[in-house]
């Protein structure tokens, strides 16, 4: 019997994830605000709808790929919004990086309604997504991964359920944001210094890749400044947002994180110089006196 699912987001994860439903046997009913990149995924398969009312309406489960709280909250109850469609006993997988107090919040007001939630942000990229093999930091009820197990269990490699309740996922992914934004920040102030000081950059790539210097955000992000390539994979403005979310948790219970917070100015100045909606390995940009490789035509 065709299992079917929705998911309203076909960015660089979410179109992944798409196909990695699709692959494991799901029927995938698809929303994007391009009706084009729906029409796309559909046409290999799966039905493309206008409205995440229309998705859900369709699909018992719904996974919400999108960027934030705010463009969570439009999915829900928008214009065309899903959750005046969803049924009593169906539920929502959302993905986003959010604060972990809006996560309960929401959590409380789909359970008023009779609807599941699972607090589920994803890691891994673009990659791991079409692959399967991407990471997810839950926290739900019992009933709700009762529901969407099967749904789960097809879109990531790794499902770690930290409990019972929505929020533990969202704070486990901003501590895992506060590690990758501080890794970027740092993998880019050693390319510069190595660029300022006039050492080859692929060479110096080649070396701390094979050295205990290295981390998975070197080895991954500055392969783009050794490129010249600034496609953006993730951009500059998620760790402006990421990473503010970061501190905002801390500074509630005044704890003090001078890591992040100096990654999170290097990303404020990044975007603010213009290059938010590049790579996020652009905050090398930010750095004076050194020549950036150019991308090779």
């Amino acid at each position: 019997m065709t299992r079917h699912v929705g998911l309203i987001g076909l960015g660089a994860m979410g179109a992944g994830i798409a196909r990695t439903l699709r692959s494991n046997g799901f029927h995938v009913h698809a929303c994007d605000v391009r009706f084009e990149a729906a029409q796309a995924f559909a046409a290999d398969g799966g039905t493309a709808w206008k409205t995440p009312a229309e998705v859900a309406a369709a699909a018992p489960v719904l996974v919400s790929v999108v960027v934030n709280a705010a463009q969570t909250e439009s999915v829900l109850f928008g214009e065309g919004g899903a959750a005046a469609a969803m049924q009593p006993g169906s539920t929502f997988i959302m993905c986003s990086t959010v604060d972990p107090n809006w996560s309960v919040a929401l959590e409380e007001k789909l359970l008023a309604a009779g609807v599941h939630y699972i607090d589920a942000p994803i890691s891994g990229g673009a990659a791991k997504a079409a692959s399967g093999q991407m990471t997810m930091m839950t926290s739900a009820r019992p009933e709700a991964y009762a529901a969407a197990d099967a749904v789960l269990a097809a879109m990531a490699g790794k499902v770690y359920r930290l409990g019972d309740r929505a929020g533990a996922g969202s704070k486990v992914k901003i501590i895992n944001q506060l590690l990758a934004g501080v890794h970027i920040a740092a993998a880019a102030e050693a390319m510069a210094l190595g660029l300022r000081e006039g050492v080859e950059p692929a060479a110096l790539y080649e070396v701390i890749t094979h050295s205990a210097g290295n981390s998975w955000m070197f080895e991954n992000r500055m392969a783009h400044v050794v490129a010249g390539d600034y496609t953006p994979l993730s951009a500059v403005d998620i760790f402006v947002k990421d990473l503010g979310l970061v501190l905002d948790t801390a500074r509630a219970s005044k704890f003090p994180l001078p890591l992040a917070a100096t990654a999170h100015q290097m990303f404020m100045q990044a975007s603010t110089a213009g290059f938010g909606r590049e790579d996020d390995s652009a905050v090398i940009k930010i750095f004076p006196g050194i020549t950036l490789p150019e991308r090779q035509a």
